[in-house]
């Protein structure tokens, strides 16, 4: 039996996640609605230097000084220190190149992030520590080549994310297009892409240029744009920018599991955005893609998504937490006892902060919306953070 404590702190738990949501929908400063928080910027290069580095730092700055945080500047890598870090809401790589962290200096920050750190790359940060397979998978990409700097169309795939909110579906603009040794859109939520006729030397078809992920706790955000002093002076890009710091941060909630966006179909909400249900609560938690999951769950409880169809989704995964019981997650259409499309064994993930991610494939069709029903032994089963439906339109 929950008590009405809970219910009370859910309901409160639930009107941050609204009022943060509708944050993350403006370009402009964040206001009262984030807490004071810190940024570091990291230039240091050991490749190529980009001269808009000096107009970047003070863009942040000048974001910072809008929307509640403050900037710590370096190009210094002994930041890079278990204690210095913890100072940090999130760190922005801001057009490095090269290999700029030692060993020790990597494992520091590898630990930052996956304990809940906030990770942004901007422009070359893709350029940048290529022998450190974890970077990679951070960025989500690494560099290849670029044609000359030129306008280009970006079809703006996601505009839910602060970083995108305000854009157009099709945004021009001038930079430097890179095209990158793989394609990341598996592994993140794309959230733009370059619509390659639109100019010259593009190589990659599918051209993700801006995308979001979590990493195991803790969240990255990646631009391609920020090559020029010019885009530091572009409110759109500067706003852009601020969404991607933000989201990192942990103030601004967005649907960055893998495979959402444009990718082919697939669909990706927030558990938490449930339209109806029984028996849970809304928990937030840093470490969780939209700054909350689906929590307190037991046996029976369910939650509905009245928007999300289910006619014609062949797959299911979801991000998953726990340190209960575990059980399972059973993918229904139509109602919290309607058609069985699948189910998945969640389990015991060592902590209700130790994301890991289960799939299954859904065997049944309906043409219902999602419902989503929870069993198994009793107390505290698993917290939900995010779902992904594939196939279907």
């Amino acid at each position: 039996m929950k008590l009405p404590i809970r219910r009370a702190l859910a309901v409160a738990a639930s009107g941050v996640l609204l009022a943060g949501t509708a944050v993350a929908a403006t370009a402009g400063p964040a206001q009262a609605a984030d807490p004071a928080y810190q940024v570091l910027v990291f230039s240091k290069t050991a490749g190529f230097r980009h001269d808009a580095i000096p107009v970047g730092i003070q863009a942040i700055r000048d974001l910072g000084a809008a929307n509640n945080f403050t900037v710590t500047a370096t190009e210094d890598a002994a930041q890079f220190t278990t204690s210095s870090l913890a100072r940090f809401r999130t760190v922005v790589f801001l057009n490095t190149t090269g290999d700029v962290l030692n060993a020790t200096q990597q494992t520091a920050f590898e630990s930052y992030v996956n304990g809940g750190g906030g990770f942004v790359g901007v422009h070359s940060a893709a350029d940048t520590e290529y022998d450190w397979p974890y970077y990679g998978q951070l960025v989500g990409a690494w560099f290849a080549s670029h044609p000359a700097i030129q306008q280009a169309n970006v079809n703006v795939e996601d505009r839910t994310h602060a970083a995108t909110a305000h854009l157009p579906q099709t945004w021009t603009r001038t930079d430097e297009w890179y095209n990158y040794r793989t394609n990341p859109r598996a592994q993140v939520r794309v959230l733009a892409s370059l619509t390659e006729s639109s100019y010259s030397g593009g190589s990659m078809g599918d051209h993700p240029i801006a995308w979001c992920h979590p990493q195991s706790s803790g969240r990255a955000f990646y631009t391609g744009f920020g090559h020029t002093q010019a885009s530091y002076a572009d409110s759109a890009f500067r706003a852009h920018l601020l969404g991607g710091i933000r989201y990192a941060a942990g103030w601004a909630p967005a649907a960055c599991t893998p495979g959402g966006g444009g990718g082919g179909g697939s669909v990706t909400v927030e558990a938490e955005a449930f339209s109806s249900q029984s028996g849970v609560q809304v928990v937030g938690k840093g470490g969780a893609s939209g700054g909350a999951t689906v929590g307190y769950i037991e046996n029976g409880d369910w939650t509905g998504y009245a928007s999300v169809s289910t006619a014609g989704r062949t797959g299911f995964s979801a991000r998953i937490s726990s340190a209960g019981a575990g059980g399972t997650l059973q993918v229904r259409s139509g109602s919290s006892t309607g058609t069985l499309l699948g189910s998945v064994a969640v389990p015991n993930t060592g902590g209700w902060e130790t994301f890991r991610t289960v799939t299954t494939t859904l065997t049944a069709t309906a043409s219902g919306p999602l419902f989503l029903r929870f069993t198994g032994g009793s107390g505290s089963l698993f917290d939900v953070d995010s779902v992904t439906l594939t196939g279907g339109s």
